[in-house]
Order: C-alpha cells, then structure tokens, then sequence
C-alpha cells in the first residue's frame, strides 16, 4: 500500500472503466483513517492518468458506495477502508456497476496489470479532490425509503465506532424521528475501531439502559455490519438479528428460497441455537464459509433474500448488495414497531450452545493438517463432540490470526478444547 502501488491500481482500475464505457466515472469514497486522503488521491491520480473522471463521496460508509454504484451512472465504486480493523490497516475494495464486489477473475486481471505496472517503474502522481456532498445524501434517501414508519420519541444510543458512519448514522435516525445519544463519533483519523463500535459494546451495552434508551446500536469502521443492544442490555448479535428478521419475513411469505421454500444462509461460526430456533420456523439454514462473499454467493445461488454472519455483517437482498449497518438497524426496528415487542422479547427462544473463540497471532499461514500436533487436537476434539458440537479451526482474511472456535453442550469442555488446540497452534507457528 505505498504510493506507487496504490497509483498503479488507479491507472488498472481505470483501464479496465474506459474498456467498459467511452465516458467512465468512478466513484470514490473513504472512511476516518489517517490515511485514506493519501490514498483516494494516489487512486484518483491513477483514474485521471487512464482517461477515467473520478467523483468524490469523501466521508461515506461501504455500502453507501456499493448503493451509489449501482443507482447511478458509475463503471465502477471504490471504497478506501479497513473494515473493522484499528487505523494502522487500510484497504481498497472495488465495487462493479452491479453493486457486487469484483469477481475473481477480474481481480486477478487487475493485480496482473498492477504488477505489470510496477515492473515497468510507474510514477506516482495525486490527483486533487473536491467532495461531492450530494452523494452521501442521496444514500440517506435511499436508506429512509426502505422504512415505512416514523420514530418520533425514540431514544436511541448509536455508536459509529468514530468511523464512515459518524455523521450519518446519527443523521438518519434523527431524521426519522428518533432521539438520538450518539458516542463514538468523534474521529481523530487514528481511534477507529478503538474500544468502541461493534467489536467493543462493552460502553454501549452500559449505556443503553443507562440512558434509559429503547435501542442501541453499534456499527464498525466502515458500517457494513452492525450489533445491537436491546433495552435491558443484552448485546443482540448477527445470530440474534438473523432469528428476528426471519420470523418477521416468514410471517409475511417473504422469505424465499429453492422453490419457495424459507431459507436462510449463514456461516460455519453461527450457534447452533440459531440452526434450532430457525428449524422450530419451518426454515432451513445454510451455512458457508466465513465471509459477507461466501454468503452473497450462496444466497444469489439458492435465490434467498436473507443472510448473514454473527458479526452483524447482514445481507438483506431485497434492497441490498452488501451488508449494511444502517439498513440492519432499521430492519430490526421495522420489527419491533410492527409486532410491539422489544428486542428482549424478540429473541427469547434463541438457546445459545456454549461457544468459544480464541485467536492466535501467528507467523504464516501453514494448512492446519500440514502441522501434525495441531490435525491431531483438531481431530480428537471432533471425534469428542460428536454430533453435539462443532469445532472450526480457519485463519483471518485480513490479519495474521488463527481463530479456533468450538461449540458444544459443555461450557468446560468447550473452554478445555479450545485452548487445547490454541495452545498446539502457538507452539508451532505463533508469534
């Protein structure tokens, strides 16, 4: 990600637009990093070099982006962020003019081009900005559509993680009606993700009841997922929120799939209570590998309209290409303004199995069955659970993390085994 790398994938990008269309526009969009100016204009630079118009978004969220892709006149989207990860991280994520993210084989002609750009010694060059404050906008009219009620009198608490959704994530709710108490929202360029947002509700879970509040929300980085906190404190995650909006779809005969059959896709890392609740709905569930990619796929594949990831990374297709925090958030309060019920209410036959996740640094990314003390726990811990556990064992897509997870009826036994397979993958490639 230095200047030259990131310039040569402006100039590919915009190679591939102008074979697209005799006019191309690419639309750009950042997150709160530090680095995320830099890095839309080295992008930007490589467009203009290429013959490619870029339009600036400035301060957006990713699905906001994947919306106006799709919605408008752009070849393609571009989205300068790292998700969930801590500032020091950046990423480049490329949307199609469908909305989707590329497919395989035009990423790989992309970084094809990139190194063929490199190899020749390309130059770096900036290509200034000026925002366009139209076009978060119409991603919040958007996003209003979606809902048919009003919340007025609300009380809402929203954590935006001091990131993409700092302004509009309090904005949309706020114009809906809704009283809104909004932490997390001050970004510095370097607190994104830090001890706040959807993988730190431990200040949002205190301050919801707190507050006296009926919701809270918290998104990540980027707000493409989102977990919520009900009125008594409990965190509602992805799991809990999939449970909710599919009961609310099948009540209406909206949750389709192979032959009208209710369906929902899901990862390997979703509780089993979830599989059982969604069971006791007449709803199948289908699992895939971790991921908002896999899911997409599966979901486009079986012709469902309802997915997602315990992480709060939901996927509702009937108005959606990706995940999205805000739109996640207003699904769930469509459910509790309809049905009367609150959060608590919603999901209370949702029996979680006991579950733990253990991450491991580690050094390289080895195949877990090429490292012989590892295969073995792995191995024994399976065989020990049987039918009434699982155990799942799969390095991170975006850091050098090795992420056990197993689940069972036991909490002791699952603590046992998770650190026994932890502890096997640190001795042999942890850092």
């Amino acid at each position: 990600m230095d200047p030259g790398t990131v310039h040569a994938a402006g100039i590919a990008l915009g190679r591939l637009a102008s074979r697209l269309d005799p006019e191309p526009t690419v639309i750009l969009g950042i997150d709160t990093r530090e680095s995320g100016p830099w890095l839309a204009s080295q992008i930007a630079g490589g467009l203009v070099r290429a013959g490619v118009r870029p339009r600036f978004a400035g301060l957006i969220t990713t699905p906001g982006i994947a919306y106006l892709t799709r919605t408008d006149s752009f070849v393609a989207g571009v989205m300068i962020s790292a998700s969930h990860n801590q500032f020091q991280d950046n990423g480049i994520k490329v949307f199609s003019h469908s909305g989707y993210k590329l497919a395989d084989e035009v990423e790989a002609e992309l970084e094809a081009e990139i190194f063929s750009l490199l190899d020749r010694g390309v130059e770096p060059a900036e290509a200034a900005l000026a925002e366009d404050p139209g076009l978060d906008e119409r991603y919040l009219e958007f996003l209003r559509g979606t809902f048919r009620h009003r919340l007025d009198g609300l009380h809402i608490v929203v954590d935006c993680a001091h990131g993409a959704a700092s302004r509009l994530g309090p904005a949309l709710l706020e114009s809906l009606g809704a009283r809104v108490d909004a932490i997390g929202c001050c970004p510095d360029g370097r607190n994104i993700n830090l001890d706040c947002g959807a993988l730190h509700v431990e200040a949002l879970r205190q301050a919801v009841p707190a507050r006296g509040a009926e919701l809270g929300v918290a998104l990540d980085g980027d707000a493409d997922r989102a977990i919520l906190v009900s009125r008594s404190g409990q965190i509602i995650d992805g799991d809990a929120i999939l449970l909710v909006a599919a009961r609310y779809l099948v009540a209406r005969g909206e949750l389709s799939g192979p032959g009208g059959d209710p369906t929902v896709v899901a990862t390997v890392m979703s509780n089993l209570g979830l599989e059982k609740a969604l069971a006791r709905l007449g709803v199948r569930m289908l699992r895939t590998a971790v991921g908002d990619k896999y899911v997409l796929e599966e979901m486009i594949r079986q012709g469902a309209v309802l997915g997602g990831e315990q992480s709060g990374h939901l996927i509702f297709h009937q108005y959606a290409t990706t995940g999205d925090g805000l739109l996640t958030t207003l699904r769930a309060l469509e459910v509790m303004l309809e049905t009367g019920a609150g959060l608590d209410e919603l999901t209370s036959d949702l029996v979680r199995y006991p579950q733990r996740l253990v991450n491991v640094r580690v050094r390289a990314r080895l195949p877990f069955e090429e490292m012989p003390e590892v295969w073995r726990e792995i191995q024994a811990a399976e065989a020990a659970f049987g039918e009434m556990g699982r155990v799942f064992v799969r390095y991170s897509g975006t850091e050098l993390l090795a992420r056990v997870m197993v689940e069972g009826q036991d909490q002791l036994r699952v603590e046992e085994w998770t650190q026994r397979i932890a502890s096997e993958i640190q001795g042999v490639i942890g850092v």
